[in-house]
Protein backbone atom coordinates (compact mmCIF):
# COMPACT_ATOMS: atom_id res chain seq x y z
CA UNK A 1 0.00 0.00 0.00
CA UNK A 2 1.76 3.16 -1.13
CA UNK A 3 0.97 6.17 1.04
CA UNK A 4 1.58 9.84 1.05
CA UNK A 5 0.30 12.96 3.10
CA UNK A 6 -3.13 13.19 1.90
CA UNK A 7 -3.77 10.20 -0.04
CA UNK A 8 -3.49 6.31 0.05
CA UNK A 9 -3.35 3.52 -2.47
CA UNK A 10 -4.50 0.19 -1.32
CA UNK A 11 -4.38 -1.49 -4.98
CA UNK A 12 -7.48 0.53 -6.95
CA UNK A 13 -6.58 3.98 -6.82
CA UNK A 14 -5.58 7.00 -5.15
CA UNK A 15 -8.31 7.73 -2.65
CA UNK A 16 -8.20 11.12 -0.07
CA UNK A 17 -7.54 10.18 3.34
CA UNK A 18 -9.55 13.55 4.84
CA UNK A 19 -13.20 11.97 2.36
CA UNK A 20 -12.41 8.48 3.08
CA UNK A 21 -12.42 8.91 6.71
CA UNK A 22 -15.55 11.66 6.58
CA UNK A 23 -17.37 8.81 4.29
CA UNK A 24 -16.94 6.00 6.33
CA UNK A 25 -18.78 8.43 9.49
CA UNK A 26 -21.70 9.27 7.60
CA UNK A 27 -22.42 6.41 5.73
CA UNK A 28 -25.57 4.39 7.51
CA UNK A 29 -24.45 1.03 9.11
CA UNK A 30 -26.85 -0.77 6.95
CA UNK A 31 -24.89 0.01 3.69
CA UNK A 32 -21.89 -1.18 5.30
CA UNK A 33 -22.83 -5.00 5.17
CA UNK A 34 -24.71 -4.91 1.58
CA UNK A 35 -22.62 -6.25 -1.10
CA UNK A 36 -21.72 -3.17 -4.00
CA UNK A 37 -24.09 -4.36 -6.87
CA UNK A 38 -27.21 -3.44 -4.17
CA UNK A 39 -26.17 -0.50 -3.51
CA UNK A 40 -25.27 0.50 -7.06
CA UNK A 41 -26.66 0.51 -10.76
CA UNK A 42 -29.98 -0.73 -10.97
CA UNK A 43 -30.75 -2.29 -7.85
CA UNK A 44 -33.10 0.30 -6.52
CA UNK A 45 -32.25 3.59 -8.07
CA UNK A 46 -31.49 4.91 -11.35
CA UNK A 47 -29.13 6.88 -10.68
CA UNK A 48 -25.34 4.82 -10.31
CA UNK A 49 -23.63 5.51 -7.13
CA UNK A 50 -20.32 4.13 -7.06
CA UNK A 51 -19.26 2.98 -3.22
CA UNK A 52 -16.11 5.39 -2.75
CA UNK A 53 -16.64 8.86 -4.01
CA UNK A 54 -13.32 9.83 -2.78
CA UNK A 55 -11.45 8.54 -5.74
CA UNK A 56 -8.51 11.21 -6.90
CA UNK A 57 -7.95 12.28 -10.08
CA UNK A 58 -4.73 13.31 -12.32
CA UNK A 59 -4.23 16.99 -12.16
CA UNK A 60 -1.64 17.23 -15.52
CA UNK A 61 -1.14 14.94 -18.28
CA UNK A 62 2.02 13.80 -16.28
CA UNK A 63 0.47 12.19 -13.44
CA UNK A 64 2.51 13.97 -10.77
CA UNK A 65 -0.31 16.08 -8.96
CA UNK A 66 -2.98 14.82 -7.18
CA UNK A 67 -7.03 16.09 -6.88
CA UNK A 68 -9.35 15.35 -4.96
CA UNK A 69 -13.02 15.97 -6.32
CA UNK A 70 -14.71 16.16 -3.11
CA UNK A 71 -12.62 18.46 -1.19
CA UNK A 72 -10.23 19.77 -3.64
CA UNK A 73 -6.92 18.70 -1.95
CA UNK A 74 -3.57 18.59 -3.99
CA UNK A 75 -0.17 16.55 -3.83
CA UNK A 76 2.33 16.58 -5.94
CA UNK A 77 4.00 13.19 -6.10
CA UNK A 78 8.04 12.89 -7.77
Amino acid sequence: MRETTHFVNEGYGWTCKRCVAKDAQDAPPAYTSLPRFFREGEAEEHETKLSNTSLARWKDDSHHTLVCPLCGVEEHLS
